[in-house]
């Protein structure tokens, strides 16, 4: 703690008083909805879209672009992205839909909604999670690499799949155009940008004040884009969160219980496997979050931005959000409680050089 900045101290304040903040707006302003859509990018509204895109941009500049080919040399490598390929695209969508059908049978609509929420694989505000909680920032940039390529390809039948034949939802006709645009904005415009400014500012100022000075100072940037796109998204929800309060809490119960069960289960996996801390907070930060902005703008193209689809596609991030700020917590308690002691009494020797071979101090 003695180590965080103080934004990051009080992140869940900051959080609470931006959900309070844009509840209100929402509820005392209507207009703010209306004034917020009025212009949007890939569907989704450009003050969120630009806070999105902010939000990523410092992060994806603190990745390491010129050291990934050595990183996917390495022998564990390939294990790490097999257990994540698995329990992303096979594990944790199957168990949202059992979640969305146990907790809500009788309300279709909104249990579409989660189960395109859980479906949609993160590649974006994982970033942010990976990097609160010290993940290993180039393991996460290749994650979310091979989960934007397969989203393309996948999102579009496991969403038909689960959402209407195993979940019996509205039928969904996905524009398959809708996911690739989704990949190609939200995160091939931040990665474009992040790769140009390490590659010009490292060459033309070298790499000790990239890294010592443009590091830190815009590194604390992202999280204000955090806390513009949580304002922005409850504001534009608001009058809706209040007004159907009691189907707006029953959609929050699924998806609370599954990215509960999702984070702990995959730090389970990790601890049992002694898998080192950077990595096994990627591994558990890119099973529990989704890409929520993927989401949204198929539930809007495809049923309506007024549709119960949406709304429910839309609390997903309300949720995520402050659930997976306290998980950032939760495993930076467990790293010296449990986690190094487990690494300790490691009795397989490889598993234990390989676990204490990377450092595990949290970041400034």
């Amino acid at each position: 703690m003695p180590k965080l900045s103080f934004v990051d101290k009080f992140l869940p304040v900051w959080i609470l008083g931006c959900m309070i903040l844009g509840v209100l707006l929402g509820v005392y302003v209507p207009s703010v909805k209306e004034k917020l859509n009025t212009v949007t990018l890939a569907d989704v509204s450009l003050p969120t879209a630009i806070g999105l895109l902010w939000m990523m941009y410092p992060v994806l500049c603190k990745v390491r672009y010129e050291a990934l080919v050595i990183i996917l040399k390495e022998k564990d490598i390939k294990r790490q992205i097999m257990i994540s390929l698995i329990i992303n695209w096979i594990i944790a969508p199957l168990f949202m839909t059992a979640i969305a059908w146990a907790t809500l049978p009788d309300l279709p609509e909104y249990r579409s909604g989660v189960i395109l929420v859980g479906t949609a694989r993160c590649i974006a505000m994982v970033l942010i999670w990976n990097n609160l909680a010290g993940g290993d920032i180039e393991y996460c940039a290749i994650l979310v690499a091979i989960n934007s390529l397969l989203q393309i390809g996948l999102y579009g039948p496991l969403s038909y799949f689960y959402v209407v034949i195993v979940g019996h939802g509205s039928d969904v006709g996905i524009n398959m155009w809708i996911v690739v645009r989704s990949v190609l904005v939200f995160l091939g415009i931040p990665l474009l940008a992040a790769v140009i400014t390490r590659l010009t500012l490292r060459r033309v100022f070298g790499k000790q004040w990239y890294d010592n000075k443009f590091l830190p100072t815009i590194g604390f940037t992202s999280l204000l884009g955090l806390l513009f796109v949580i304002v922005v998204m409850f504001s534009s929800q608001g009058y809706e969160i209040v007004h159907d309060i009691g189907n707006v809490f029953r959609v929050m119960v699924p998806l609370v219980v599954y990215f509960a069960i999702i984070f702990f289960a995959t730090l389970y996996l990790c601890h049992y496997l002694c898998i080192p801390y950077p990595t096994a907070v990627t591994q558990c930060f890119t099973a529990a979050s989704n890409n929520f902005e993927l989401a949204i703008a198929v539930a809007v193209g495809s049923y309506g931005i007024d549709s119960k689809e949406a709304l429910a596609a839309t609390i997903g991030p309300l949720i995520e959000v402050p659930v997976l700020v306290a998980l950032v917590y939760v495993i930076m308690s467990l790293r010296t409680k449990w986690y190094e002691k487990k690494i300790v009494q490691c009795e397989d020797e490889k598993c234990k050089a390989s676990a204490i071979s990377t450092p595990v101090d949290l970041p400034n």
